[in-house]
């Protein structure tokens, strides 16, 4: 289809297209490079039948959709002064394929594969690599393009990324790429925070995700976007209960759970309380009661600073506020049954706060085998107990608020609340009571045991 552009659009895969192709990785998104102008590929994509979107006329990119699929197509370009950290002032479309790839953030990200080549199998000798990403793939290294000075100047978020592609590819950065991003922190501070959060989001959701935190603390980052995790890095927990230093149990944590966002953010944030917290026993110890309640506070400010969207939020939070809780094998079935009731009441899925909550245990360093073991001994009860659909919330008693008022004989108030609670914690202790005969003596019972002022 992209044929219908024309043999002399010269149409190249670029950036991480290329990159992840050579890696062998998902290769996502496929962007492209052309010498046609926009307006010109507007114009042929149209006139064949495609839909043609005018994603960013401006700056050179139409995005062509295909089977469903956008594809982002760009005009060479040169750019001219950046002035707010972000954009160009000006772009040049009379640009070459190198004089395109030159504006680009890093060698790794800067290469292009003629699209004619796509299906070759020889298709690596055809990549074009004029700033040498091909060997800094195969050391592992991320190196800014020309001058780092330049390229983090131009854009204050490609400091984020340097640390970004650390996490997800487990690379290190360049030497001078690196000592670049402390001199360019005020431009990194200017950026906005929507782009911010994204970029952390890949970043922290990334299998090397020690190593892309630890670049963001050592260039100063970290004081940047979330300075709240400062605290944490060397503080000594003094507990038997944790063998690493808070921020590295952080990490250790974020290693182990899931990758997923709201994961990812709940490991990163679920012990942020804990400095404001400490209290030292007479034996020595640490105790860091209350920190949940705090790290939720403290989560809570960050997420909204960074944007985050609101399901994000409220999971994250979910997540930490129930992060403390220590089941042991001496629980009974209705206390698994009340953990059950106390996740569902914040919508959290029981399974998302057991892979969180072994994540933090495998992240102590301590005890490992013996928590493990506890853990799967909790799942499998917790698994048995789900299935057999306990009432969770006041929705699946077998009476409903008109019932109750009717047994009770008042007006409907504050009460019926009072009344569902109590009839919900007798089904969580024992849900054979959950019958109508059953909950109209309970609420007999309560009635009784709550009269109204003047009642007999």
């Amino acid at each position: 289809m992209l044929r219908a552009l024309g043999a002399d659009a010269a149409l190249a895969a670029v950036g991480g297209y290329v990159r992840d192709r050579l890696l062998g990785r998902d290769c996502g998104d496929l962007d492209l490079a052309t010498v046609l102008a926009p307006e010109v590929v507007m114009e042929r994509a149209i006139a064949s039948g495609l839909t043609a979107i005018p994603t960013g006329l401006k700056h050179g990119t139409v995005t062509i959709v295909i089977d469903g699929n956008n594809i982002e197509i760009t005009t060479h370009r040169s750019d001219g002064e950046y002035l707010d950290g972000r954009r160009p002032s000006r772009v040049s479309f009379e640009a070459s394929l190198e004089e395109d790839l030159a504006r680009r953030d890093f060698t790794i990200n800067a290469m292009a594969l003629p699209i004619e080549f796509l299906a070759s199998g020889d298709w690596r000798d055809h990549i074009i690599d004029p700033f040498s990403g091909l060997n800094d793939l195969e050391a592992g290294l991320i190196r800014a393009v020309g001058d780092p000075l330049q390229r983090f100047q131009e854009d204050g978020l490609r400091a984020y990324r340097a640390c970004r592609f650390a996490s997800q590819l487990g690379f290190t950065i360049e030497a001078k790429t690196a000592g670049a991003i402390p001199h360019k922190l005020d431009v990194a501070s200017g950026v906005a925070a929507e782009r911010v959060f994204a970029e952390l989001t890949k970043l922290i959701t990334g299998p090397h995700v020690p190593v892309g935190l630890n670049a963001l603390a050592e260039y100063g980052l970290l004081d940047i976007c979330i300075p709240e995790l400062r605290p944490l890095i060397g503080y000594d927990q003094e507990n038997p209960h944790h063998a690493y230093d808070l921020w590295s149990h952080t990490l250790e944590t974020l290693k182990h759970a899931p990758s997923d966002p709201a994961m990812r953010w709940a490991a990163l944030l679920h012990d942020i309380g804990k400095p404001y917290a400490k209290s030292i026993d007479q034996s020595g110890i640490a105790h860091f009661k209350g920190h949940e309640q705090i790290s939720e506070q403290l989560a809570s400010r960050i997420l909204k600073r960074l944007r985050a969207s609101n399901s994000l939020h409220d999971e994250v939070l979910a997540l930490i506020k129930h992060h403390g809780i220590r089941p042991d094998e001496n629980w009974s079935d209705a206390a698994c049954r009340r953990l059950l009731r106390r996740l569902s009441e914040d919508d959290l899925d029981w399974r998302r706060w057991a892979s969180l909550k072994k994540a933090d245990n495998i992240g102590k360093g301590a005890d490992i085998v013996k928590s493990l073991y506890a853990h799967s001994e909790l799942l499998v009860r917790l698994e048995r107990i789900a299935a057999q659909s306990p009432p969770l919330d006041t929705k699946r008693l077998a009476i409903d608020g008109r019932a109750i008022m009717g047994l009770a004989k008042r007006p409907q108030g504050p009460w019926i609340g009072q009344v569902q609670k109590f009839l919900l914690d007798a089904v969580t202790d024992d849900p054979a009571l959950n019958t109508v005969t059953h909950l109209e003596s309970l609420v007999r019972a309560w009635t009784e045991a709550h009269p109204v002022t003047g009642e007999k």
